[in-house]
């Protein structure tokens, strides 16, 4: 088993550092960049960072308030459905990003105070079972250690857009040279 405060520790850093990794990413994209998809099933931009966004607050951070709270459910979401539902197509790229920012600093905020709080109890918290519909039992540990590997995921799947967008672009060039592209067109 891992330690909690390094695991809290860990994500605590990891979290943080997201926001500047998408600013990096996202800088200079202007609004055709910002809604042109990869292939038509997969999302613009605009919509992985609405999906940040939305689930900055009622995913990760409202299971992690849940698990460390005492609480003993959680309310069931469906990320899929907010993308249509949401409009997240027709979102603004730039004011979307300025939102998950300041989510991400309220979600670190708290975070943060958890971490520091002088509660002898503490680790006990991340340590206990949630029950989860479709996984199972999760912990404050288990959901902290997803939502930083939830962020990864989606700046993989940035990334590939915006490769495949950038190959798109300049077509007929041969950016094939650099490797395989994601997202076949």
């Amino acid at each position: 088993m891992h330690e909690p405060q390094d695991v809290l520790n860990s994500a605590l850093t990891e979290l943080g550092q997201f926001p500047r990794v998408l600013d990096a990413l996202l800088a200079g994209l202007d609004e055709a960049a910002w809604r042109a998809r990869p292939v038509p099933a997969e999302w613009a931009p605009v919509e992985i960072v609405c999906h940040l966004r939305d689930e900055e607050v009622e995913d990760f951070g409202a299971r992690f308030r849940v698990a460390v709270e005492g609480g003993t459910s959680f309310v069931a979401i469906d990320p899929e459905r907010w993308a249509t539902e949401r409009r997240y197509a027709e979102d603004d790229g730039p004011r979307a990003l300025t939102a998950f920012r300041e989510r991400r600093a309220a979600s670190l905020r708290f975070v943060d105070a958890f971490a520091h709080s002088r509660q002898a109890f503490a680790p006990l918290q991340l340590l206990r079972p949630v029950e989860h519909a479709r996984l199972g039992s999760l912990s404050g540990l288990d959901i902290l250690a997803a939502w930083v590997e939830h962020d990864r995921l989606h700046l993989a799947q940035l990334a590939a857009t915006l490769a495949r967008g950038w190959a798109t672009r300049w077509a007929p060039l041969h950016t094939e040279y650099a490797g395989p592209i994601p997202y076949a067109g």
